[in-house]
Parts: structure tokens; sequence; C-alpha cells
């Protein structure tokens, strides 16, 4: 368990620490939310996500657009529904 919580708390401030103001919002909003409750496989995926360049993550996230990363499709359409943008016409 220590180590399930030494992760969490580095995806946490990696969310906060993106590189972009906007992208630390979204993602930290997000990960203060669910990371406590994200066991480990969960996390794994998350992590791995976290490795995403911001401008990709911008275009899946905030502009709609599609991800050809199919592991990552149910993610991204949480955290667009976290952030009430799954409202949005897809491109």
């Amino acid at each position: 368990m220590e180590e399930l919580e030494r992760r969490r708390r580095r995806a946490l401030y990696r969310c906060h620490h993106r590189g972009t103001k906007e992208m630390d919002i979204v993602m930290g909003k997000y990960a203060e939310s669910r990371i406590p409750l994200m066991e480990s496989q969960e996390l794994d995926l998350f992590e791995r996500f976290l490795q995403i360049p911001d401008p990709t993550i911008d275009s899946w996230v905030l502009k709609g657009e599609q991800s050809p990363e199919q592991d990552f499709a149910a993610l991204v359409e949480d955290i667009r529904k976290f952030h009430k943008l799954d409202h949005e016409q897809r491109s």
C-alpha cells in the first residue's frame, strides 16, 4: 500500500506541473478527484497517459479530437466528462 500511495502522490504532482498552465489546471483538478480512488492497474494506465505531451492531451481533451490510442479512450472521455466538455461537438 505504501508503494501505491507514493505513486499516487507522484502522479498528482505531475498533473499539477505539466508545463502549461492550462494543462496544469485541467489535469490537476481531475487528478485531485480521481487519483485517491485509483488502484494499481488504473494508475498504471494513468501514469502512461501522463507521459503524453501536453499538445496531444490538449487536442484529445479540450478540442475533442479522437485519440488513436484506444487504451486511453475511456480515460479521455472521463476527463472530458469531469470538466463538462462531453457536450461539445467533436472534430
